[in-house]
């Protein structure tokens, strides 16, 4: 691979890194710790959330019309995206282990703790939980088709304006037809980066 291309891409593994180093000083700030997968605030701020807490009467009362005449159309995507799940899941299952691909960690796209905030009210957790499965699916299924596409087809696309992957790093450059035929057989054994 191109030697600029892996220094701008350890450039931004560090940056990555950085946006985790402040993610976890502002965790400190905000005063909770998260512990076996649960988040736990400090008392004293629990009870400052709570002063912020708006009540679901309220909440639904003071809600525009369209929002509550679209809110059935949102929710009635949620049959389709479990579906979608499930199938995916099976697919990678089937198909991952054939080709030898690692499968992808369902755990680690999928992230359902606004719950925990004391200052939203029950329709707001509801909300946020839907949209955290809904953007936790579609990370998961971003990384099942990264990895499909790496076996199937590691080519980068011609436009430079395409939504790089997380294994979009591994791929042939496009038009570059010997590399691609001589480190095909190679790139899709190319998962050592993965933890």
């Amino acid at each position: 691979m191109n030697n600029r291309l892996n220094e701008i891409l350890e450039e931004i593994r560090e940056l990555e890194k950085s946006v985790q180093d402040e993610m976890k000083r502002r965790q400190d700030e905000l005063r909770y710790k998260i512990r076996k997968g649960k988040v736990l605030f400090e008392e004293e701020v629990l009870q400052l959330q709570k002063k912020y807490s708006f009540p679901v009467v309220r909440y639904v009362l003071g809600a525009r019309l369209a929002v509550l005449l679209t809110a059935p159309v949102i929710y009635a995507m949620f049959l389709p995206a479990v579906l979608m799940d499930f199938g995916i899941s099976v697919y990678q299952m089937i198909c991952f282990r054939v080709y030898g691909i690692p499968r992808v960690r369902r755990g680690e796209h999928f992230f359902i703790d606004h719950h925990y905030l004391k200052y939203l009210n029950s329709i707001e957790k509801l909300n946020c939980i839907y949209c955290s499965y809904f953007n936790g699916l579609a990370s998961y299924i971003s990384e099942i088709a990264a990895r499909t596409e790496q076996y199937w087809c590691p080519i980068k696309h011609a436009s430079a304006n395409v939504k790089r992957h997380s294994r979009y790093h591994h791929f042939v450059d496009y038009g570059d037809a010997e590399v691609y035929r001589t480190r095909l057989m190679e790139i899709r054994k190319e998962y050592d980066d993965l933890e």
